[in-house]
């Protein structure tokens, strides 16, 4: 196939490009570069079935004719704002990055008559919700701008595939870890400790704790979904079945980076105001498929941390 990928050259765009290149299709990436970098797709330069436009998705000039003209059978929208905290002082930022986007992504595939939608959405849209959730949770009420942008994108699609036949495949992961970061737990600690050795500061009480998933291991969850499940609308739950503390995240970013330092917290049961300190995940339907995480939610962190220190330093 012929692929378009929304945020190519961010953290899981630019993973998710190496694996349809080298699962044989020809992928063409659009990015802003607010969040993406060149440097993440700077080693598939010269391939011929591949290329890296520079762009804004709600660039009308930009994007539509990218979409009419590009004979493209599929979409993966995976662009978004993705930092919760950030979209706590600018609410549009959510609006414009997370929701507006795929709006305007869902224009130019009718426009176009592209019929295939992978979407990538977020445990953010269950807001804080109690016991182990499955994809049939409700009601659905998030409790940051971001997790709103993504439930109200999934409502938008479902319309349109209702009202245009565009089927799609839905995929709501949790914290996803790994290199090509820009920022996360993981990433902002390693950071932090670069500024400054003497002591590591961690938001909250270091008891907030998640599931985390390796970025390679979404990657192929998503593939997963992609090329086993075939109704007009796909929604799987992504993730593992452990879980890692804050407090541990701090751990290991300490050992991986050889330091011996003090961590300070900043007290409260959360890092900041749209955080979901708490978090289960019922994974069960994608499990049916045939599918496993190849690492636990520890194991993720501490490869994570171990990819980011090596990319930093």
């Amino acid at each position: 196939m012929k692929i378009l990928i929304t945020g190519g050259a961010g953290f899981i765009g630019s993973h998710l490009c190496d694996t349809l290149l080298a699962a044989g299709h020809e992928v063409v990436a659009i990015d802003n570069l607010s969040l993406g970098r060149k440097a993440n797709l700077a080693h598939l330069e010269g391939d011929a079935r591949f290329r890296l436009v520079i762009g804004e998705i709600l660039d009308d000039t930009v994007f539509a004719p990218l979409v009419a003209g590009g004979g493209f059978d599929c979409v993966f929208h995976m662009a978004a704002n993705s930092d919760i905290a950030r979209s706590h002082a600018a609410p549009s930022i959510d609006f414009d990055r997370t929701f507006l986007t795929t709006f305007r992504v869902l224009e130019a595939m009718r426009g176009a008559n592209i019929k295939k939608l992978v979407f990538a959405s977020t445990s953010a849209i269950y807001g804080e919700a109690g016991g182990l959730v499955a994809e049939d949770h409700g009601p659905l009420s998030p409790i940051s701008h971001y997790g709103a942008g993504k439930l109200a994108s999934e409502a938008f699609i479902s319309s349109f595939g209702e009202n245009y036949g565009i089927q799609s495949w839905i995929t709501r992961f949790p914290n996803v870890v790994g290199g090509r970061a820009t920022h996360g737990a993981v990433f902002d600690f390693v950071h932090r400790l670069i500024a400054d050795r003497t002591a590591l500061k961690v938001l909250g009480n270091g008891k907030q704790v998640k599931p985390y998933l390796f970025v390679s291991d979404l990657v192929d969850a998503i593939m997963t979904v992609f090329t086993r499940c075939d109704e007009p609308t796909n929604i799987y739950n992504v993730g593992v079945e452990t879980t890692t503390t804050v407090a541990d995240i701090a751990r290991f970013v300490l050992e991986e980076g050889g330091i011996d330092a003090p961590i300070v917290y900043t007290g409260g049961d959360r890092g900041w105001i749209g955080d979901v300190p708490q978090f289960a995940y019922d994974i069960s339907k994608l499990t049916r498929l045939g599918w496993r995480a190849s690492m636990t939610s520890d194991e993720a962190v501490r490869r994570a941390a171990r990819a980011i220190w090596a990319e930093s330093l």
